[in-house]
Protein backbone atom coordinates (compact mmCIF):
# COMPACT_ATOMS: atom_id res chain seq x y z
CA UNK A 1 0.00 0.00 0.00
CA UNK A 2 1.40 3.40 -0.85
CA UNK A 3 2.01 6.67 1.40
CA UNK A 4 -0.17 9.36 0.78
CA UNK A 5 3.28 11.38 0.00
CA UNK A 6 3.72 8.58 -2.65
CA UNK A 7 0.43 8.82 -3.94
CA UNK A 8 0.38 12.38 -3.93
CA UNK A 9 3.97 12.47 -6.04
CA UNK A 10 2.13 9.83 -8.40
CA UNK A 11 -0.75 12.22 -9.42
CA UNK A 12 1.56 15.59 -9.43
CA UNK A 13 3.13 13.60 -12.04
CA UNK A 14 0.30 12.26 -13.88
CA UNK A 15 -0.94 15.82 -14.12
CA UNK A 16 2.47 17.96 -14.73
CA UNK A 17 2.22 15.48 -18.22
CA UNK A 18 -1.43 16.30 -18.94
CA UNK A 19 -0.10 19.81 -18.92
CA UNK A 20 2.01 19.30 -21.55
CA UNK A 21 -0.25 17.22 -23.28
CA UNK A 22 0.80 13.52 -22.63
CA UNK A 23 -2.51 12.00 -21.24
CA UNK A 24 -0.07 8.62 -21.63
CA UNK A 25 0.75 8.56 -17.85
CA UNK A 26 -3.31 8.67 -16.52
CA UNK A 27 -4.16 6.06 -18.75
CA UNK A 28 -1.30 3.99 -17.82
CA UNK A 29 -2.15 4.60 -14.06
CA UNK A 30 -5.96 4.08 -14.45
CA UNK A 31 -6.60 0.75 -12.55
CA UNK A 32 -8.64 -1.68 -15.33
CA UNK A 33 -11.93 -0.82 -13.27
CA UNK A 34 -11.21 2.27 -12.38
CA UNK A 35 -14.67 4.29 -12.11
CA UNK A 36 -14.37 8.28 -13.27
CA UNK A 37 -17.76 10.28 -12.25
CA UNK A 38 -18.68 13.65 -13.22
CA UNK A 39 -20.78 15.13 -10.45
CA UNK A 40 -23.68 17.26 -11.07
CA UNK A 41 -26.99 17.34 -12.89
CA UNK A 42 -26.23 17.87 -16.57
CA UNK A 43 -25.69 15.53 -19.82
CA UNK A 44 -22.13 15.26 -18.75
CA UNK A 45 -22.95 14.10 -15.41
CA UNK A 46 -22.36 10.13 -15.43
CA UNK A 47 -20.28 7.46 -14.37
CA UNK A 48 -17.70 5.72 -16.70
CA UNK A 49 -16.74 2.06 -15.43
CA UNK A 50 -13.77 0.35 -16.44
CA UNK A 51 -10.59 1.57 -17.95
CA UNK A 52 -11.64 0.79 -21.48
CA UNK A 53 -15.23 3.22 -20.92
CA UNK A 54 -13.21 5.80 -19.84
CA UNK A 55 -10.20 5.84 -22.67
CA UNK A 56 -12.65 4.77 -25.19
CA UNK A 57 -16.29 6.30 -24.24
CA UNK A 58 -14.88 9.77 -21.98
CA UNK A 59 -11.91 10.43 -23.83
CA UNK A 60 -12.90 9.69 -27.19
CA UNK A 61 -15.94 12.06 -26.53
CA UNK A 62 -13.14 14.65 -25.45
CA UNK A 63 -11.38 14.06 -28.48
CA UNK A 64 -14.12 14.85 -30.85
CA UNK A 65 -14.62 18.08 -29.44
CA UNK A 66 -11.30 19.32 -28.25
CA UNK A 67 -8.54 20.14 -31.21
CA UNK A 68 -5.30 19.35 -30.30
CA UNK A 69 -4.11 17.49 -27.26
CA UNK A 70 -6.02 18.15 -23.86
CA UNK A 71 -4.23 19.75 -21.46
CA UNK A 72 -5.42 20.46 -17.63
CA UNK A 73 -2.46 22.42 -15.57
CA UNK A 74 -2.53 21.68 -11.67
CA UNK A 75 -2.68 24.48 -9.26
CA UNK A 76 -2.48 22.57 -5.95
CA UNK A 77 -2.76 18.66 -4.76
CA UNK A 78 -3.46 17.53 -0.87
CA UNK A 79 -3.20 13.65 -0.31
CA UNK A 80 -4.60 11.75 2.86
CA UNK A 81 -4.70 8.10 3.10
CA UNK A 82 -5.76 6.80 0.09
CA UNK A 83 -7.30 10.39 -1.26
CA UNK A 84 -5.34 12.45 -3.19
CA UNK A 85 -7.41 15.92 -4.44
CA UNK A 86 -6.51 18.17 -7.53
CA UNK A 87 -7.42 21.68 -8.18
CA UNK A 88 -6.58 22.12 -12.14
CA UNK A 89 -7.39 24.12 -14.98
CA UNK A 90 -8.15 23.21 -18.41
CA UNK A 91 -5.88 25.05 -21.48
CA UNK A 92 -8.16 23.69 -24.74
CA UNK A 93 -9.42 24.75 -27.53
CA UNK A 94 -12.39 23.46 -29.19
CA UNK A 95 -12.55 21.89 -32.50
CA UNK A 96 -14.44 25.17 -33.39
CA UNK A 97 -11.53 27.33 -32.11
CA UNK A 98 -13.25 28.49 -28.40
CA UNK A 99 -11.18 28.50 -25.29
CA UNK A 100 -12.07 25.91 -23.38
CA UNK A 101 -10.51 26.78 -19.37
CA UNK A 102 -12.77 24.71 -17.63
CA UNK A 103 -11.87 25.04 -13.40
CA UNK A 104 -11.65 21.49 -11.94
CA UNK A 105 -11.58 19.64 -8.88
CA UNK A 106 -10.97 16.02 -8.62
CA UNK A 107 -11.07 13.72 -6.06
CA UNK A 108 -9.24 10.71 -6.85
CA UNK A 109 -9.06 7.42 -4.44
CA UNK A 110 -5.95 5.25 -5.35
CA UNK A 111 -5.29 2.11 -4.37
CA UNK A 112 -1.50 0.32 -5.26
CA UNK A 113 -0.43 2.50 -7.18
CA UNK A 114 -3.27 2.91 -9.75
CA UNK A 115 -6.55 5.61 -9.98
CA UNK A 116 -9.27 3.69 -8.64
CA UNK A 117 -11.87 6.20 -8.60
CA UNK A 118 -11.71 9.60 -9.78
CA UNK A 119 -14.82 12.47 -8.90
CA UNK A 120 -14.85 15.35 -10.92
CA UNK A 121 -16.35 18.74 -10.21
CA UNK A 122 -16.61 21.48 -12.99
CA UNK A 123 -18.64 23.73 -14.44
CA UNK A 124 -21.14 21.47 -16.06
CA UNK A 125 -22.91 24.11 -17.47
CA UNK A 126 -19.86 25.08 -19.43
CA UNK A 127 -18.93 22.12 -20.78
CA UNK A 128 -22.29 21.33 -22.07
CA UNK A 129 -22.06 24.81 -24.21
CA UNK A 130 -18.34 24.60 -24.61
CA UNK A 131 -18.27 20.90 -26.03
CA UNK A 132 -21.79 20.00 -26.37
CA UNK A 133 -24.11 17.48 -24.88
CA UNK A 134 -21.95 13.93 -24.67
CA UNK A 135 -24.31 12.06 -26.94
CA UNK A 136 -24.61 14.49 -30.07
CA UNK A 137 -22.51 13.78 -32.94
Amino acid sequence: MNTPAQNKQLVHYVFTELAEGNSQPLVAHLADDVRWVITGRSAWSQTWVGKEAVVHNLFGLLRERIAGRIKIVPKQLIADGDAVVVEARGANTTRDGAFYDNSYCWVIRMADGQIKELREYADTEFMTRALGAPLAA
